[in-house]
């Protein structure tokens, strides 16, 4: 680390409601964590409820991820332009609202309006939840543990997502998965209220109006391509039509970038060699522990019988071997090299790949499926921790922005780790058994890890 980051790093005087503020917004970010997975369990509910058909079924929650996967760059831009606490106080209240919307639903219309809009208070949530984290805490010591608490959350909210959703649609009702946002979002917005300063000044930075355009519009087409990948197949024009024009249009992205005077992505964000390495790292893990996630919810309820509520509890190691990683990480951010921590959470997460594709339809669970949970909950934690720290270090008023790219790695990489990984197990299924499957797309995932794992290596450098 350079003297000018040193002295960036340790200038300000921190401010003494800071673990209130970060309290706000680790409450905030777990909320839309859970809401990327607690609607998978109750969609057979769902649709029962609503009448929907097996295709719009799917858009229950695609719609989430289409809106929050391709605003959040956007929404970077406008936590700077507006400020960071009038930013998180717009973003829950309609995030609230939308959740009250979709939980009122008469109909399916109603329900998929108000996931969306979920989406899109979600990616303006984000950005300014890390710019938060980034400014509350300069200094190298309690930056690590602040980065810490918030991976916790973060990392922790998809496997609460499947219990959280299990035991509401088993014991209540699924409009629960929807009411249930209110509640958080109204203490994360307390929160706020008393912790989080408002900006001394708004910024009187422009809207890259093109740049915004290109990026959202590019950010949609993959995501919504990638989903519709699985049911549709990687041949129909539903499928390559979206993930070209995603392609030519981040690519016409890219080359704006370059020339506006004020991007909506300055490129000094992603060209610094740690944050790159950081992106990468975020996007590789998603691949490979979404699709963990997924195929171990259809094995331990289609293949072992699990009940909703007992699959949820099953994710629990989850989250214990997430805590595992945050803690042991957490103080070596400050002295250790990006990629010396980085790459061994990568590896981590692939030995847990690699396990689950021994699995057999009989396995037990405490002998085969607890080390995978657990492996690949320490390989999360060791990663988002260190990944979004670093970017967000010294990156000042790009900080928003720089955070939201983390996010925007994951988005897109769950997105093609699930509908790759799911076709390939289908593939494989269709001669096959779907543990087989499972296997085969494991193992892939576990490969591509490790190689993602050299690439981070070479493309971190040295600090």
């Amino acid at each position: 680390m350079d003297t000018s980051t040193q002295s960036a790093e340790a200038g300000p005087t921190p401010d003494v409601r800071r673990w209130w503020a970060l309290a706000a917004v680790a409450t905030a970010q777990l909320m839309i964590g859970i809401d990327l997975t607690i609607m998978n369990i109750a969609l057979p509910s769902v649709q029962r409820s609503l009448g929907l058909s097996d295709p719009t079924r799917q858009w229950v929650i695609t719609l989430f991820a289409l809106g929050y996967g391709g605003l959040l760059l956007l929404g970077g831009r406008i936590t700077v332009l507006i400020g960071r606490r009038r930013i998180l106080l717009i973003a829950l209240t309609g995030f609230a609202a939308a959740s009250a919307v979709g939980g009122a639903a008469t109909g399916p219309a109603m329900l998929l309006t108000g996931r969306a809009l979920q989406g899109v208070f979600g990616a303006l949530l984000t950005p300014a939840v890390l710019a938060t984290l980034a400014t509350a805490f300069p200094l190298p010591a309690e930056r690590g543990k602040a980065f810490g608490i918030y991976g916790t959350a973060m990392g922790s909210s998809s496997g609460l997502g499947v219990l959280v959703g299990g035991v509401l649609t088993d014991y209540a009702d699924w409009r629960w998965c929807m009411y249930v946002n209110l509640p958080i979002a109204a203490l994360a917005a307390a929160g706020v209220m008393y912790a989080v300063c408002p900006e001394e000044r708004p910024s009187t930075v422009k809207v890259d109006v093109a740049g915004a355009v290109l990026a959202t519009a590019g950010l949609m087409a993959l995501v919504f391509g990638f989903a519709s990948a699985e049911p549709d197949g990687w041949e129909a024009p539903t499928t390559f039509l979206p993930l070209a024009a995603g392609v030519l249009l981040l690519t016409a992205f890219v080359a704006v970038q370059a020339k506006v005077a004020t991007p909506l992505l300055p490129l000094r964000v992603v060209l610094d060699r740690r944050r790159g390495g950081s992106y990468l790292a975020v996007f590789s893990l998603a691949v490979g522990m979404f699709a963990a996630l997924f195929f171990l919810t259809f094995y331990l309820q289609n293949i072992q019988h699990y009940t909703p509520v007992k699959a949820g509890l099953a994710f629990l190691p989850l989250t214990v071997g997430l805590m595992a990683g945050v803690r042991a990480v957490s103080p070596l951010l400050a002295r250790a090299s990006v990629r010396s921590l980085i790459c061994p959470g990568l590896l981590t997460i692939a030995a847990g790949l690699a396990l689950l594709g021994l699995l057999k339809s009989d396995s037990s669970y405490w002998l085969h499926v607890l080390p995978v949970f657990l492996l690949v909950g320490l390989g999360t934690g060791w990663v988002l921790v260190t990944a979004n720290s670093t970017a967000t270090l010294g990156a000042g008023p790009d900080s928003a922005v720089a955070g939201a790219m983390v996010m925007t790695s994951q988005q897109v990489g769950a997105s093609l780790g699930t509908a790759l990984l799911s076709t390939v197990a289908g593939t494989v299924a269709a001669h096959s058994d779907p543990v087989h499957g499972f296997n085969v797309a494991s193992l892939g995932a576990a490969g591509f890890l490790c190689v993602a794992a050299l690439l981070v290596y070479a493309v971190a450098g040295r600090d």
